[in-house]
């Protein structure tokens, strides 16, 4: 089993982290109501998803 000969330094450890960093996906239009909307999940501004009604939201 391998082990390492010197301590990883928390420059190193970070640097190497850094790189682990996840992506925000770019939002794309809803087609209902055009509003930004992530892929793949419900819109929050009108509550559709895939051409459904799946949420109810309240309008202020």
């Amino acid at each position: 089993m391998a082990v390492p000969k010197r301590k990883t330094s928390k420059s190193k450890c970070r640097m190497r982290k850094r790189s682990h960093e996840s992506v925000v996906r770019a939002a794309k239009a809803c087609p209902e109501c055009g509003a930004p909307q992530q892929p793949h999940r419900v819109c929050a501004a009108c509550g559709q998803y895939n051409g459904k009604q799946v949420l109810t939201v309240e309008t202020d």
